[in-house]
C-alpha cells in the first residue's frame, strides 16, 4: 500500500472532486439513503452526500488510515451527525446487507482484485440496493504514463529509480458486465466515457503529478523526488502544451458502472 498526503491530496485532486459532484447528480439520492462510500479520501464528497440524506446515515471507508483520519476530523463535527469514516478494504468489505447506495469515485482502479471488491459492494447492498461508481477505466491516462516509462529509462534516472509494479488496474466494460453477472447485479450502465483533465496552471500539474501518480513519483529517491516530479511535467508539456489560457490537458477514460442488486 503506498502512502498518502491528506493535505496534499485534498489541495491538487479538484478534478476528480468536480467528476464526483458530476456522477453524485445521477445517484437520486432519497433523504432517508443508507450511504457507503467506498474510497472516501479526504472526505469532502461524503460530506457532501451526507447533506443530501438528512434522514439517512453515511459511512465513507477508505484504506488509508491517514485518510481516514483526516476525514474524520475535518467533517465529523455537528450538525454532520449521520456522517461517519473508517479504515476498509473495498476487496473486503466487513458489511452485509446494510446500505441501499454504494457509492465510489475514483477508487476502484487502485484495487487489484476489482472483481472481489464487485463481489464485496453486492454484499454489502440491500436487496434493491444501487451501486453507482466511476473510475479509471481501459486506456487512463496513457500518455502520462508514457511519459514516467520513457523518464524512467533516460540516462539521468536510469539507475536511480527503484522497481514498480503500478497499482492501477484499468479493466474494460467486459470484465464489470462479467463480475456483476456474478454478484446478482442489474446492469443500467456500464461503458467506457472520455474525459479531459484540466490543470490550471502548471503548479496544479505538478501537485497532481506528486499525488495522483505517486507510486511512480517515489520511485526516486526523497532528495531527487521534485527533481524527478519537475522532469515529469516537463517531458509530458513538450509532447502536449497548455492551451492558449495556460492550462494543461491529459486525456483520461473513466468506467461508468450503475447496477441494482438484485430484490
Amino acid at each position: 500500500m503506498y502512502t498518502w498526503n491528506p493535505q496534499d491530496y485534498a489541495q491538487h485532486s479538484r478534478g476528480q472532486e468536480a467528476w464526483a459532484k458530476e456522477l453524485l447528480t445521477q445517484v437520486e439520492l432519497r433523504a432517508d439513503d443508507v450511504v457507503l462510500d467506498v474510497g472516501c479520501g479526504d472526505g469532502r464528497n461524503t460530506a457532501t452526500i451526507a447533506a443530501s440524506v438528512p434522514n439517512g446515515r453515511v459511512l465513507g471507508v477508505d484504506l488509508s488510515a491517514d485518510m481516514v483520519a483526516h476525514a474524520a476530523t475535518q467533517h465529523c463535527r455537528p450538525p454532520a451527525n449521520n456522517l461517519r469514516f473508517a479504515q476498509a478494504d473495498a476487496s473486503s468489505l466487513p458489511f452485509e446487507a446494510e446500505f441501499s447506495v454504494v457509492f465510489s469515485n475514483a477508487t476502484l482502479h487502485w484495487v487489484a482484485d476489482q472483481r472481489a471488491a464487485v463481489q464485496s459492494i453486492a454484499r454489502a447492498l440491500r436487496p434493491g440496493g444501487r451501486f453507482v461508481a466511476q473510475f479509471g477505466g481501459q486506456g487512463n491516462c496513457a500518455d502520462a504514463i508514457a511519459t514516467f516509462e520513457k523518464l524512467a529509462a533516460d540516462l539521468r534516472w536510469r539507475g536511480l529509480l527503484t522497481p514498480v509494479t503500478a497499482p492501477y488496474c484499468f479493466h474494460s466494460p467486459a470484465d464489470y458486465e462479467r463480475w456483476l453477472q456474478e454478484a446478482r447485479m442489474q446492469i443500467l450502465e456500464c461503458r467506457l466515457i472520455p474525459k479531459d483533465m484540466v490543470h490550471d496552471n502548471h503548479a496544479a500539474f505538478l501537485g497532481w503529478l506528486r499525488t495522483a501518480w505517486h507510486p511512480y513519483t517515489s520511485r526516486a529517491p526523497l532528495d531527487l523526488r521534485d527533481a524527478f516530479v519537475a522532469d515529469a511535467a516537463d517531458s509530458y508539456i513538450a509532447s502536449h502544451p497548455p492551451d492558449e489560457h495556460g492550462r494543461i490537458h491529459v486525456s483520461s477514460v473513466r468506467l461508468q458502472v450503475r447496477a441494482r442488486k438484485a430484490e
